[in-house]
């Protein structure tokens, strides 16, 4: 018996529907699991966390429907956000290195809605591969064809979240995406380490380096609805509206309450690795980017849209300084929904709807950086730990093919080193660095700048245990 294609495509949504609830009750579980994936089709997937945590911003707008998927074993993620038809939309494009898909089309303005959905995506330029997964699986589960007039459109835009901040170059790729396609739902928006923004950083500049994340915030007024939603990764450091930076890693002698007007003012000398001389200073990475999205479902026209881009996106210059830097990639997409007529004394002008947005999106960057970042445990002196236990952690643990850590017994005490391609954190190729015990299982090294601590357990070793943590597997035992 033939099927016909519409029961087809309806069966195959059905079973992608269940294969992402399977996929997100098991993903906890799996993530605990001692055994190291072999590649990245084997890594358990987690679609949509942190949609029932109090950080999540809750709104009332069906057309607009968002979903999230990640890999903990990054971490890293990605974020959807798909309209319920198509929609007009302009792009803002500014700093040294954007990485878009599909997004130089919206400069040409045409006043024809065709934009479905909008990927913003953790992996550098392979997680570009998530956009075009999106548009694919609107074809293949129905919901777009293959008539002129019906041909799905996806624009993307990519954070870079490899480097120093993770041991592992896991990125989100095209099963993620579909996943995460296939279980969005309207109203809800994570803010935090979540979805693109599971790795996001921000303050490189001045050697904060600190987690920040995705933010969003909504407003409506009368009829207007406006949403905004950002993931900062930027270069600049997020800056709250008193002028002071919400999070870093400060240097010995910085004061308690640190302006960002401060660190301005002291440049060049601020931007330096060694300034107040701290001598374990991580270099910036040179690789940054702020992704953003405001939404309004007031009816625009392409001159208005793109106007409403440039407001917003200018704007966001006070709450992350400095922005749009030759190392910054930072785009803005501005979306009409359409919902609401235009028309004198109808609504908002364009112009409010672009004050209102950009003080919303102040709002959502400051809601994108998590309140707990990387801490680290205090060695505790007194503590003693037989040499038996210590030679249960000996071994070499493989965190990617790029990065191990080798961990000796030197006279009776644990030295850890990196053995890889890289460092791992703060401890270095260099030479070997003593493990100072907090706990039985739990040591940590002389505090730096930048916190740093492994947790054992079984034949792996937990660094940085806690939201950002990487896990090494032992491949050799000593």
């Amino acid at each position: 018996m033939r099927i016909k294609r519409d029961n087809f495509r309806g069966l195959r949504a059905i079973g992608a529907a269940i294969s992402v609830l399977t996929l997100a009750a098991c993903a906890t579980s799996a993530l605990n699991a001692s055994a190291e994936p072999d590649d990245q089709n084997e890594l358990p997937p987690l679609i949509n966390d942190g949609f029932e945590g109090e950080s999540a911003l809750k709104f009332d707008w069906p057309m607009l429907e968002i979903g999230t998927g990640q890999y903990e074993d990054g971490p890293t993620g990605l974020t959807v956000l798909k309209f319920g038809k198509k929609v007009n939309a302009a792009v803002d494009a500014r700093g040294g290195g954007p990485g878009t898909v599909n997004a130089e089309y919206l400069k040409l303005g045409y006043t024809q809605p065709e934009l479905d959905a909008i990927v913003l995506s953790g992996g550098s330029w392979y997680g570009l591969e998530a956009a075009t997964a999106v548009n694919t699986a609107l074809l293949d589960d129905g919901y777009r064809g293959g008539h002129w007039n019906n041909v799905g459109l996806v624009v993307g835009s990519i954070i870079y979240d490899f480097g120093g901040r993770r041991l592992n170059e896991i990125y989100p790729d095209k099963r993620l995406a579909q996943l995460a396609l296939r279980a969005a739902k309207p109203g809800v928006f994570p803010n935090g380490a979540f979805g693109a923004g599971r790795s996001a950083m921000n303050g490189g500049i001045f050697g904060c380096n600190a987690r920040s994340g995705q933010g969003s915030a909504f407003r409506q007024i009368g009829d207007v609805k406006i949403a905004v939603f950002t993931v900062v990764n930027a270069l600049g450091a997020v800056t709250d509206r008193d002028g002071n930076v919400v999070a870093c890693h400060k240097g010995t002698n910085w004061p308690e309450t640190l302006k960002a007007s401060d660190l301005m003012g002291a440049a060049p000398a601020s931007l330096q690795p060694d300034w107040n001389g701290d001598k374990d200073t991580q270099e910036f990475e040179r690789k940054n980017t702020t992704i953003s999205v405001v939404v309004t479902n007031r009816a625009m026209s392409p001159a208005e849209l793109q106007r409403l881009a440039v407001q917003v996106h200018t704007s966001m210059a006070r709450g992350i300084q400095p922005f749009a830097s030759e190392f910054d990639g930072d785009v803005l997409y501005a979306v009409s929904t359409n919902e609401v007529e235009a028309g004198p004394g109808m609504n908002l002008p364009s112009m409010e709807i672009g004050v209102a947005a950009s003080e919303l999106m102040w709002d959502a960057i400051l809601a994108a950086v998590p309140p707990q970042q990387v801490t680290q445990p205090k060695a505790d002196p007194d503590l003693v730990i037989p040499s038996s236990t210590l030679r249960e952690y000996v071994g070499t643990y493989k965190f990617s093919d790029f990065a191990s850590l080798t961990v000796r017994l030197e006279d009776g005490n644990l030295v850890a080193e990196a053995s890889g391609e890289r460092d791992v954190f703060q401890i270095t190729k260099a030479g070997p660095r003593r493990l100072l015990a907090a706990m039985q299982d739990v040591f940590t090294v002389d505090r730096g700048r930048y916190p740093f601590s492994v947790k054992f357990t079984g034949d792996t070793v937990i660094v940085n245990p806690g939201r950002w943590q990487q896990i090494g597997h032992r491949v050799e035992h000593e």
